[in-house]
């Protein structure tokens, strides 16, 4: 055996080995116990990054160790493939987005089968692939016949830039997120999914997933069911205000009715007012998410109108209010200045009345110099009500309101229709065409697919299929639709499809039933909303229409931190910052690793440390793993990415941790080759091992043990790699090269190498050859532990004085307490620490610590 360590040589063979064996295939068997592990998809955007070499090399590790499971598994990959990107590359290229996005995919796809991951490529499809999108467009089609697709003008966050509908989340200041051009409202007719006639389902099946808290909270909130009451407000010269409210205890302290721009009665008070009607477009080019609403200034307009108070017949002013928007809720907002801090702050901005109605903490007027007080409370100064806590006064004045005929309990969400339709190119085409009287008619079976055209020129002018007649000029008057599909339809089934990606004749089969739901699903946080939410819909259509027969997609979610690095920069003359990437920079450290003062390689000069942020391109602070793995091998990358941190937690890039990732796997391979040397081990003879012997054992199937649950359990791969690093320092320790000593390095080498085979696969297919296994690693069972080589005739005891460490002692395993406590008190070191003192007490823990508490 070579001594010396040779990744590129060794990562060649293993994965050529596994290409001509097809062993990532995966084929359905009703007799195995299925693993359906998923990553989220990348979108082709021309290179690996780190955060895609994290994700997928976690769903890699769980992959391989499921298989050593002795599970049937399937692990496919594919490209999120259309978007606005491509065409902004085409803009910016001169290439159709086509033809930028497949070249992509074929330099991505290298880099991936560079890293070794276990994929099944004969799965592999993009969703810009006819096709896969065909079977979108026909499921759309069933969809508009069973009523669940309509479409409606809509006002909507438009990029003019871009030339699309953003959602609230892609409007970034006042700017779309990518373009950074001032978003603008406007009215467009949009195609919508009825995703809230499955908001209560949505919001209980949450209970039946192994998802991270934090992201079904995320989704609950999305969702956002609440009891409230609707009412209405009379209005003089108008039709009456109709208002929702979770807070109907608070209905006394109204002093004024807040209307959205966009809401009729704002649009009449604004005719022949030229004032208001200025106002009524500037808040048209305003901020839409619900963090800018609350951040904002708020402001307003006095209409002119009054609202008449449903129960105490007060008259209170109508503002358009720039906070107040038409698509949430009513578009009118009953204001309680005293119980609401937005509608306090707009209160004292323009000096109207702020009215307690709720008491506070110690049953007085709560003081609103300040701020409002939301907090529930017995109710004040609303007649008959007073006295009353939040849930009476709930009740008591919503039956009084539907006593009167103007109001009743109502269960609102916050979830609104999904908008499927963009003003974009680069997407699958929406199947509807239009008619000469006006008809909208989805297309038959025998019309689809609508194949986008590919050879088009993209300029900033928006769609080129509006501009092309032979794609929408279908004869006789009729007209196909130019829009295409919000690229999240792509996403939220393709994970199905990978079951059955090969069926050109129907959008799923019985295969897809044999794999879902996907066992374990694995991604960035930042999809813990629209992609989750929108999959998790998509999910409950096909199961509605036959089509799959779960009611949820993902069984398990595991959302992976990001990974940051070390910014620097020079402040440049103009205010902004040029950043230099940390390859390119020197950096002084003190004795522990942290940064004194960098200098910029090239020119030897100062540059200023930014911080350790999330890689990107804006600071310059990204690291290629193309780079990564020519100078080091792809096992050294996936073990520092599996090493540095928890799955969960943010890791943080270190050239020194993937340098020492790379000198374990040296060490690593020395062992195995010294082993080897050494000749063939005798026959394990369990019963008769020496003290030495036996302690190596029991480090070997306490670290598979571990190992075992770290990665299967909790997915804590680096305590998992931390045991191992152990045991391949304790065989580096044990020196008995006697035939039972070698029979018990033997057994511990090719523990170190299975429990590492998920994590390092290349080296351990080398290795385990190496050690005379004529079967491949990958094939191979995950070691089991033997229960009997745990056991110990001894263990080691903490002494602690006062809780702090004074004295370790070894203690028959089954010694009894008094016997404990004696030798403990016995040691020098602890008799040191309480010489002159009262011993109050002493607790002994059997096979873990005493403590002697003294004063």
């Amino acid at each position: 055996m070579d001594a010396q360590y040779k990744p590129h040589d060794i990562e060649h063979n293993a994965q050529t080995f596994w290409t001509e064996n097809q062993c990532f295939k995966a084929i359905e068997d009703a007799n195995r116990e299925k693993f359906y592990c998923l990553s989220m998809f990348p979108y082709p955007s021309g290179k690996l990054h780190m955060g895609h070499v994290r994700n997928y090399t976690i769903g890699d590790v769980v992959t391989r160790f499921q298989r050593m499971q002795g599970r049937n598994v399937l692990q496919p990959m594919g490209w999120d493939a259309f978007g606005m990107p491509a065409e902004n590359a085409a803009i910016k290229n001169q290439v159709p987005p086509g033809k930028w996005t497949y070249e992509n995919i074929d330099y991505m796809r290298n880099q991936l089968k560079a890293l070794g991951f276990a994929y099944d490529w004969d799965r592999e499809f993009a969703t810009c692939d006819v096709d896969y999108y065909r079977w979108e467009q026909w499921f759309f089609a069933r969809l508009v016949d069973k009523g669940l697709v309509y479409k409606k003008m809509s006002t909507v966050n438009w990029d003019p830039v871009d030339q699309t509908v953003l959602a609230n989340e892609q409007v970034i200041d006042g700017c779309g997120w990518r373009s950074g051009a001032p978003v603008e409202r406007k009215e467009i007719p949009l195609w919508f999914l009825k995703i809230t006639d499955y908001a209560d389902e949505l919001l209980a099946d949450l209970d039946n997933v192994e998802w991270p808290e934090q992201v079904k909270t995320m989704q609950r909130n999305w969702i956002g069911k609440s009891r409230g009451v609707e009412l209405s407000f009379e209005v003089e010269g108008d039709e009456p205000l109709e208002v929702y409210t979770t807070r109907p205890d608070t209905l006394m302290g109204v002093t004024y009715v807040a209307v959205a721009a966009g809401h009729p009665l704002a649009r009449k008070a604004a005719q022949g007012n030229p004032e208001l009607a200025g106002f009524v477009e500037e808040c048209a080019q305003g901020g839409t998410s619900e963090a800018a609403l609350a951040t904002m200034e708020k402001r307003g307009m006095d209409t002119g109108f009054e609202a008449v108070h449903p129960l105490t017949g007060r008259r209170v002013p109508v503002y358009v209010a720039n906070f107040v928007l038409m698509e949430y809720g009513t578009g009118a907002v009953m204001a309680v200045p005293g119980h609401d801090q937005r509608d306090w702050e707009f209160a004292t901005r323009y000096n109207l009345p702020i009215e307690p109605v709720i008491a506070d903490a110690e049953g007085n007027s709560p003081d609103l110099s300040e701020a409002a007080w939301v907090e529930h409370g017995k109710l004040i100064n609303s007649g008959e009500f007073d006295g009353l806590e939040f849930q009476a006064a709930f009740d008591a004045i919503a039956a009084r309101l539907e006593q009167q005929g103007c109001g009743t309990v109502k269960t609102n969400y916050r979830l609104r229709d999904w908008g499927v339709a963009r003003q974009r190119y680069w997407g699958a085409p929406i199947p509807v065409k239009y008619g000469p009287e006006g008809q909208t008619v989805p297309l038959t079976d025998d019309e689809l697919p609508v194949a986008l055209p590919l050879e088009v020129t993209v300029d900033a002018s928006g769609s080129p299929l509006k501009k092309m007649p032979e794609f929408s000029d279908l004869g006789d008057g009729w007209t196909r639709e130019t829009d295409t599909f919000d690229t999240f339809m792509e996403s939220s089934w393709y994970y199905a499809r990978f079951c059955c990606a090969d069926n050109d004749q129907a959008m799923l089969d019985d295969r897809a039933n044999y794999w879902l739901p996907v066992d374990l699903y694995i991604g960035g946080i930042e999809h813990a909303i629209l992609h989750l939410l929108y999959a998790r819909f998509f999910h409950k259509l096909m199961r509605d229409f036959g089509l799959v027969e779960s009611d949820e997609p993902f069984k398990r979610l595991l959302t992976q931190g990001m990974v940051i690095a070390e910014t620097f920069y020079r402040p440049l003359d103009n205010g902004g910052r040029e950043w230099f990437n940390p390859a390119d920079v020197e950096v002084e450290r003190d004795d522990k690793g942290r940064p004194l003062r960098a200098i910029l390689s090239s020119d030897g000069k100062p540059v200023e440390m930014g911080g350790i942020e999330k890689m990107s391109k804006s600071k310059n602070n990204g690291v290629d793993p193309q780079s990564m793995i020519d100078r080091f091998g792809a096992d050294t990358v996936r073990l520092f990415m599996m090493f540095a941190a928890p799955p969960e937690q943010s890791l943080e890039w270190s050239d020194s941790g993937v340098e020492g990732a790379n000198r374990f796997l040296k060490r690593l391979w020395r062992l195995v080759a010294e082993h080897v040397e050494a000749g063939q081990p005798g026959e394990l003879d369990a019963a008769n091992l020496d003290d030495a012997q036996r302690e190596l054992r029991r480090k070997t199937h306490e670290t598979i043990a571990k190992a075992g649950d770290d990665i299967g359990r909790r997915t804590t791969f680096n305590t998992a790699i931390a045991a191992v690093m152990e045991l391949s320092n304790a065989i580096g320790r044990f020196t008995d090269t006697s035939p039972q000593g070698l029979a018990v390095t033997r057994e511990a080498v090719e523990a170190c190498v299975l429990l590492l085979a998920p994590i390092t696969p290349h080296a351990c297919h080398a290795l385990w050859r190496e050690l005379g296994h004529a079967e491949a690693v990958i094939d191979a069972d995950w070691p089991q532990v033997d229960e009997s080589a745990l056991t110990r005739d001894s263990v080691e005891i903490v002494v602690q004085v006062n809780g702090k460490l004074r004295a370790r002692i070894e203690v028959p395993a089954d010694a009894a307490k008094d016997a404990i406590e004696a030798q403990a008190m016995g040691e020098e070191n602890v008799q040191r620490h309480i010489d002159g003192k009262t011993v109050r007490k002493v607790i002994v823990v059997p096979g873990k610590l005493v403590n002697v508490v003294a004063n």
